[in-house]
């Protein structure tokens, strides 16, 4: 959800907060929450919740209390606690939101090892923040080169910098166990910094980074979703999709997670189906399942030996038929069936103007190929006709015999 700043403004033109992915109500961020308790009031007796949501780098955040009771709002940026120093970061919920956040993601209030919010940072704190955030990129082309020097089977996707720039954080991807400890060494020497290594999957990969997905928009996973629940290719079977890795697969190489949002829909709609597997017996032959339409409640079945005539009937057809030879009953044949199911020809939209087609100009005219074979007629009329010339003007040349030498 945007903020007011992102409407549309006189000439059609969008606005924009032109804040690059820290607009201040937190609306254009990654993972964000709507706030739709901000402006009701808390009844009386009632004390505000004193935890707030802090956001850091790629959408990763963690939840702090406010002992030194801070008036914070979204957008503020603060001083948290660390395990070592203090780290910088962005407040995107504030209020019984908070409570409700940390109860959905098990974050306990009653911990002993409760992180604490020191302070709103001062301009000092934001320049050493900023300073360090710029060292980030051109840090993670070197730890790159360094990995591929030795021969490391790992991809080091992401780099972030505690806020005080004390520690520095490397995001990997690997498909097996990997012996870093040299690298560590060559990170420390290189980067003069405290270096932690942490192994991310392959989907959180992808919502740390972001990205645009088929549909157009961006990934689920780094704009709302939190859970990756596991996804298998049972499920592309139940929505009869193409088992084509290439357009199941998301950016992180395994399959996408929008194959879940339907499936319940569709596993409704199965029950009742009959098993695609069961064949049904007629005393014209026996017939096998060829194609389902589920939610239009159809089924098309081929003749052994007559697979290029398909016969559409719906499921209660063939569950009765089924039910039928269960008692060791054959029906007749499918098309006593198939003949109930007369499709409606009429058109929606008729045509009243008398034109025959809306986008009837849009394909290009094609060439006649009687042209064609009228020139080649002309040429060849031509070519006759001056044969036939020729001929009679030779014809014309030669001197006729008389009757005398005739004889």
């Amino acid at each position: 959800m945007a903020c007011n700043s992102c409407s549309t403004g006189k000439n059609g033109q969008p606005k924009g907060c032109k804040n690059n992915g820290t607009c201040g109500t937190d609306s254009c961020n990654k993972l964000t929450v709507f706030d739709w308790l901000a402006n009701m009031s808390l009844p009386n007796g009632e004390k505000p919740f004193n935890w707030v949501e802090v956001r850091f780098k790629n959408g990763r955040k963690n939840y702090y209390k406010n002992t030194e009771n801070l008036t914070l709002s979204i957008g503020d940026v603060v001083a948290t606690q660390a395990k070592a120093g203090h780290d910088i970061g962005m407040v995107t919920l504030t209020g019984e939101l908070v409570r409700v956040q940390m109860k959905r993601k098990n974050v306990s209030a009653q911990d002993n090892d409760v992180l604490k919010i020191y302070r709103k940072a001062s301009q000092k704190d934001i320049d050493i923040w900023q300073k360090a955030r710029d060292r980030e990129e051109p840090m993670k082309v070197k730890a790159r080169q360094f990995a591929i020097d030795l021969k490391l089977q790992m991809k080091i996707s992401d780099i972030e910098f505690q806020g005080d720039a004390s520690k520095a954080t490397f995001y990997y991807t690997a498909e097996e166990r990997v012996d870093f400890r040299e690298l560590i060494k060559v990170f420390a020497r290189e980067f003069r910094t405290r270096i932690e290594m942490k192994q991310v999957g392959f989907r959180q990969e992808a919502a740390r980074l972001g990205g645009i997905g088929s549909c157009g928009r961006e990934l689920c996973c780094s704009t709302w979703l939190t859970d990756f629940r596991s996804v298998s290719t049972s499920a592309a079977r139940y929505q009869q999709l193409s088992l084509n890795p290439q357009k199941l697969a998301g950016q992180c190489g395994k399959l996408k997670c929008c194959l879940n949002y339907e499936l319940d829909t569709y596993l409704d709609a199965l029950k009742d189906f009959p098993k695609t597997e069961i064949k049904l017996k007629t005393e014209k032959g026996t017939a096998v399942c060829q194609k389902t339409d589920i939610f239009k409640g159809h089924l098309w079945y081929a003749y052994e030996g007559e697979w290029m005539n398909w016969h559409k009937i719906t499921t209660a057809q063939a569950n009765q038929i089924i039910q039928a030879n269960q008692e060791n009953k054959k029906v007749a044949s499918l098309e006593e069936y198939a003949s109930d199911l007369v499709e409606d020809t009429k058109n929606e939209f008729e045509n009243v103007v008398g034109q025959d087609s809306l986008t009837r100009f849009d394909n290009p005219k094609r060439r006649k190929k009687r042209k064609n074979n009228s020139k080649n007629d002309n040429q060849a009329n031509k070519s006759t006709r001056q044969n036939r010339n020729k001929r009679n003007k030779n014809n014309r040349r030669k001197p006729q015999k008389s009757k005398n030498e005739t004889k």
